[in-house]
């Protein structure tokens, strides 16, 4: 049984490895690539060109939290190496 597995795993594995073979040795994959490389510029300005324009509405959004500079401030016995200590 367990040979008759190992005979469908090799058989799936091949075919699945000759199928992206012929996919990306074929003419259409080929020619698409080498398009795209020759006029990446073109295609990117293209793209860029259609990108719509938002505007500014975070004014004022993002207040400053001071209570992090209370925090350090305060005058607690740190405790750290007293716990190097033990």
């Amino acid at each position: 049984m367990s040979k008759v597995i190992n005979i469908l795993m090799f058989l799936i594995i091949s075919f699945f490895i000759f199928k992206i073979y012929t996919y990306y040795s074929s003419s259409k994959n080929v020619f698409n690539k080498n398009f795209n490389r020759e006029n990446i510029e073109k295609i990117m300005k293209n793209k860029i060109t259609n990108l719509p324009v938002l505007t500014n509405d975070t004014n004022n959004v993002i207040e400053f939290n001071n209570t992090l500079k209370n925090e350090i401030y305060d005058n607690k016995k740190r405790s750290f190496w007293d716990l190097l200590k033990k």
